[in-house]
């Protein structure tokens, strides 16, 4: 069987003649097959190019000739352009063409058009065809190999048909990063409209209705210099990392993404000053659309309570997390309840009792319980960890469920957000606080008593996000100084 390529530019007079050429063989010859391929003037030059680098040929006009060796694999054999197109049927089949120059033109004119209409088609078809925007930044993360599916099954976003996934990462390579296209394709769920790899920072976010960050300081190959680094100038180094690419992130939400988006801020490290820069340079936005996630801490001290009260870890709730989401927190029992707990009283499922009226040992409490959350917490915390790429995937699917409307509006949450003079906390940092979700909006939980003993701790907490967060102002005040002189 002879299957012929024919490409050309599409207002070329001398590609329209061998179309008809073509056209005739295949009327002519039952086992002749033949493929066309019309490309718009302003891109054959480039496409031409692109061809033929990719298959070690030389060639300069349209049209171009090849023929596919369909029989025998490889790449396809060159013919050349039109004149050894026609050579090759007169010594061949025997066929020629007698067509005008006017001829010629009249159907080119006619190609472009035909062209310019089809083209247009796909763009009011395509325009129909309105997919949620989806941005994952660092998505070669290890999270992403439980995220990408928990996203695109609609278990957290039932109510989406069709998903286009966006996938960043500043630190990644394009291969892996294509790879990973690959893999999420073959995953071939219904909801997956595309995926779209970029390296282009200011496009990743245009139109992006959810972004999730997970970037922490990029890794650095500076080398020796590092070696003699005493533990403030590490903090310094990784701050004045977090703060560049966070500043940068936060001015493209500004310029591109949906003024709904929502914005979630999951990084192992700095996520409260993270999602502080990106509210900085985001003026445009509303400062509730951007959250850092602290709802992993709240399952983790979940998961000791448990373990302390012999009963599953979905049994204890309303545990708040109260602090910097990556560092320094504070974990509140004051409102936690346990369900299915064998001790002096019990009852059926749905009912509960306040935690600190079942553990009755405050040392343990005072102690013991938040040395055993930290200690989970580190055990967490190496990235190469699946166990913490599971956890962390959890509290962000736990938000962005919530955040879409899938929980009882009764439901306490521990969220990053930014402080507006709730709980006499300083204005302009962000701070994890209880907060409810209702009708896809959060709102901070006012229903908690801060005594003397727990404001004196929410205000250390909070002095040490605002030094954090001057750090970074600092070296970026140092850097534009630099670049001005």
């Amino acid at each position: 069987m002879a299957k012929f390529v024919l490409a050309g530019r599409t207002d070329c007079p001398v590609y329209a003649k061998a179309e008809l050429l073509a056209d005739r063989l295949e009327c002519c010859l039952p086992n002749f097959q033949i493929h066309k391929m019309s490309i718009l003037p302003d891109e054959w030059k480039q496409w031409l190019e692109a061809t033929c680098r990719k298959n070690g040929w030389k060639h300069k006009d349209s049209p171009l000739v090849w023929r596919e060796l369909v029989d025998q694999g490889g790449k396809g054999m060159l013919l050349g352009g039109f004149s050894e197109f026609l050579e090759h049927c007169q010594d061949y089949y025997d066929i020629t063409s007698d067509m005008s120059e006017e001829e010629m033109r009249s159907i080119a004119a006619e190609n472009l058009e035909a062209k310019m209409t089809f083209l247009e088609e796909q763009r009011q078809r395509a325009s129909l065809i309105n997919p949620l925007h989806m941005l994952i930044g660092s998505a070669l993360s290890p999270k992403c190999l439980f995220l990408i599916p928990n996203l695109l099954s609609g278990e957290a976003l039932p109510s989406v048909s069709l998903i286009s996934l966006h996938l960043l990462d500043l630190d990644g390579s394009e291969e892996d990063l294509q790879q990973l296209k690959r893999d999420t394709e073959e995953l071939a769920f219904p909801r997956l409209h595309q995926v779209i790899v970029h390296s282009d920072v200011q496009r990743a976010f245009q139109k992006a209705d959810i972004v999730i960050l997970l970037d922490d300081a990029p890794s650095d190959s500076s080398g020796p210099e590092e070696e003699d680094e005493d533990e403030e100038d590490v903090e310094k180094r990784k701050v004045r990392r977090i703060s560049e690419r966070y500043r940068e992130y936060g001015r493209m939400i500004d310029e591109g993404a949906s003024k709904e988006v929502k914005v979630i801020v999951a990084p192992d490290s700095y996520a409260n000053l993270a999602c502080s820069l990106l509210l900085e340079n985001a003026p445009t936005v509303d400062s509730s659309r951007f959250v850092a996630v602290s709802t992993q801490l709240e399952n983790e001290a979940r998961a000791v309570l448990a373990k302390k009260l012999d009963v599953k870890t979905s049994d204890v709730t309303d545990v708040i997390v109260w602090g910097n989401v990556s560092s320094s927190f504070y974990v509140d029992l004051q409102r936690a309840k346990v369900y299915n707990c064998d001790g002096a009283i019990s009852g059926p499922s749905f009912f509960s009792q306040p935690v600190l009226k079942i553990i009755h040992e405050r040392e343990w409490l005072e102690t013991d319980f938040p040395d055993l959350v930290r200690s989970q917490r580190a055990t967490l915390a190496s990235k190469t960890s699946r166990a913490a790429a599971m956890s962390s995937t959890n509290g962000i699917l736990t938000i962005l469920k919530a955040w879409n409307g899938l929980c009882h509006p009764d439901e306490v949450f521990s969220l990053g957000v930014m402080c507006s003079g709730h709980f006499d906390l300083p204005e302009g940092i962000v701070f994890s606080v209880p907060v409810t979700f209702k009708d896809g909006e959060w709102s901070v939980f006012k229903r908690v008593t801060v005594k003397e003993e727990l404001e004196d701790r929410l205000q250390l907490l909070a002095s040490e996000i605002a030094e954090e967060k001057e750090l970074a102002s600092e070296d970026t005040k140092r850097t534009e100084d630099t670049e001005d002189s």
